[in-house]
């Protein structure tokens, strides 16, 4: 049985397909457009996993999509005759925004020459949220457990809480659209002068530079209540005449300004982006992702109490903030909590295929997921021939002799472009297309940001380990496969490892498995053996772009940059 999934009309707009359950291939379409969060119909994706599968449309049996339109349709209309005037132009936006997601048979036919008629019977509409509920839950290792998505809104929906047991999920309670976790961290985020969509991670990266003097304050904008849920005052908040985000012809999702003239009342005048970087700023980043943490911890305990369980599920964009999750843990009644490799909306499409797989349909669960490896991948064939067709000059390494002679480079300052196997789901680079660097180089942070990545100096270098390493460096010891937590870094090892340990001691690390991750473990492990370090500095291979998909994305990369080699495969290219 074959079911394709897509993300479609929507910011992080992907594709994902299973064949009897297992997850063959997933993409999100912005690495094909070359447009960060692009959100229209993810047509080079889904051709994509088709061509893994080595297969047409028309032999997919079913096509799930992560939205539905009907969702919550009466609270839709009751929250319109409460708001007359403010709400129509935001609800005439999201109609607008259904009708293509209702007519998606139409984009399939256009770009299958299949019927619309034969495929419309095979669609499933799936809600947003119980899409992500399903992306955590059918993907992990758990029979039975508590389940979170939270996130900015989709489907009239904000937070959603459930309990997940063999191949059902059961949704518990949820918060309904305007009042979101998500769009009080992205009103701060605009606040401190980061406008553009997806730029939360820059608050959560500021906030060890402060201090969380501000935290009651916060207080009076999000309301946590007896339920285990939480409200707003809606003075802080732009009401629904304001679009929350519009997509225009060139499907990239854009954010109106979301807080008010009484926010700045509040809390002084908003940020330009141009202005310094006060410690104000950096206090107010540091209470915002308090109270953030505080409000996650809030929502699990009430729901671990409430479900009984000791494992944990959680997906949605709020779900990517990775210093939240290493907390949640210590500061829940849970022992045991998966979060997968694209809890942003990307990984709507897979949740929605393994909802309509696990849930609809009724088949038993799949093994869990700890690869997020299922995007391209290129042959060192395909390779030598594209850099003979470019005559850049290279050498081909076998194994062995490729990780001697990568780590070497390493070891004596080198900035090294790594492109290896299939390209990672999710916003994380974890060993497939990364940049890579010494860890143990107070310089190298500067390094990077001088020679590739040009961005704002506070924010951070995560640390891939060896899994087996991770007690003897790290403070808690959890299994990390996506980069999806943060945990305290040993003050032993700080001297060590600066590169990679923040200004507060923390790291978010990658557990790096030999089973799942074989050439690069074998690269960091022949590191170790020169340094006795077990450890990579790990950053995205991208310059200000989506991450690289192909070699010649990863060459032209190079190339602009002063990175000192490129690693495709095999296939060695230095300066």
């Amino acid at each position: 049985m074959i079911i394709l999934g897509i993300n479609a009309y929507h910011a992080d707009s992907s594709a994902a397909i299973l064949k009897d359950g297992v997850l063959i291939a997933a993409s999100e379409e912005e690495r094909f457009t070359r447009v960060k969060h692009w959100a229209g119909f993810p047509e080079k994706a889904i051709q994509f996993c088709l061509d893994e599968l080595g297969i047409t449309l028309d032999q997919v049996d079913h096509i799930a999509i992560g939205r539905d339109p009907k969702a919550k349709l009466d609270k839709k209309m009751l929250y319109l005759l409460k708001n007359p005037q403010g709400g129509v132009k935001t609800v005439l936006n999201r109609l607008s925004n259904n009708k293509k997601v209702a007519s998606l048979e139409q984009e399939f036919s256009r770009m299958s020459g299949v019927d619309a008629d034969k495929i419309k019977p095979k669609i499933h509409q799936v809600e947003h949220h119980r899409s992500h509920l399903a992306s955590a839950f059918f993907a992990s290792p758990f029979d039975e457990a508590a389940l979170l998505s939270i996130d900015g809104s989709g489907d009239f929906t904000t937070t959603m809480i459930g309990r997940g047991k063999g191949n059902k999920i059961e949704v518990i309670d949820s918060v309904d659209f305007p009042v979101s976790v998500g769009t009080f961290y992205t009103s701060f985020t605009q606040f401190l002068g980061f406008p553009h969509y997806g730029d939360e991670y820059k608050v959560m990266g500021l906030a060890p530079y402060g201090e969380p003097k501000y935290v009651d304050k916060l207080r009076d904008v999000i309301k946590f209540t007896d339920n285990g849920l939480f409200d707003w005052n809606p003075k802080y908040f732009k009401s629904a005449k304001d679009v929350v985000v519009t997509y225009g012809d060139d499907h990239i999702p854009v954010v109106g300004t979301l807080f008010t003239s009484y926010m700045e009342e509040q809390f002084g005048p908003a940020r330009k982006k141009e202005d310094e970087l006060t410690q104000y700023h950096k206090d107010i980043a540091a209470s915002v992702q308090r109270f953030t943490e505080e409000l996650i911890f809030h929502i699990v305990n009430h729901l671990q109490k409430r479900t009984g369980l000791k494992n944990l599920c959680v997906a949605g964009g709020v779900a990517q903030n990775s210093v939240a999750n290493g907390k949640i843990l210590a500061n829940s009644g849970f022992e045991e909590l998966y979060i997968p490799s694209a809890g942003h909306d990307a990984g709507i499409s897979m949740g929605a295929a393994y909802y309509v797989y696990n849930q609809t349909l009724d088949m038993p669960r799949a093994k869990p997921i700890y690869s997020a490896y299922t995007g391209s991948k290129f042959s060192n064939e395909q390779i030598e021939e594209f850099l003979k067709s470019r005559n850049i000059s290279y050498k081909r390494l076998a194994d062995a002799e490729l990780y001697d002679y990568v780590s070497d480079k390493l070891v004596n300052a080198g900035v090294i472009g790594w492109f290896q196997g299939r390209a990672e789901f999710g916003p994380r680079a974890l060993g497939g297309r990364s940049i890579l660097a010494d860890p143990r180089r107070t310089d190298a942070k500067d390094l990077l940001n001088a020679k590739i990545k040009r961005r704002e100096s506070f924010r951070p270098f995560a640390p891939s380990i060896l899994k087996e390493y991770v007690p003897e460096y790290f403070e808690r010891t959890e299994n990390v496969p996506f980069m999806e937590k943060v945990f305290p870094i040993k003050k032993e090892k700080y001297k060590e490892i600066p590169a990679v340990t923040h200004v507060d001691g923390t790291g978010r690390l990658q557990s790096v498995d030999k089973e799942v991750s074989p050439r690069y473990y074998g690269l960091i492990d022949a590191f170790r053996q020169k340094t006795g370090v077990p450890i990579l500095l790990n950053t995205s291979f991208n310059e200000n772009e989506p991450i690289v998909n192909t070699p010649a994305e990863a060459l032209d990369c190079f190339l602009r940059t002063r990175m000192d080699m490129l690693v495709l495969e095999n296939c060695v290219v230095e300066r």
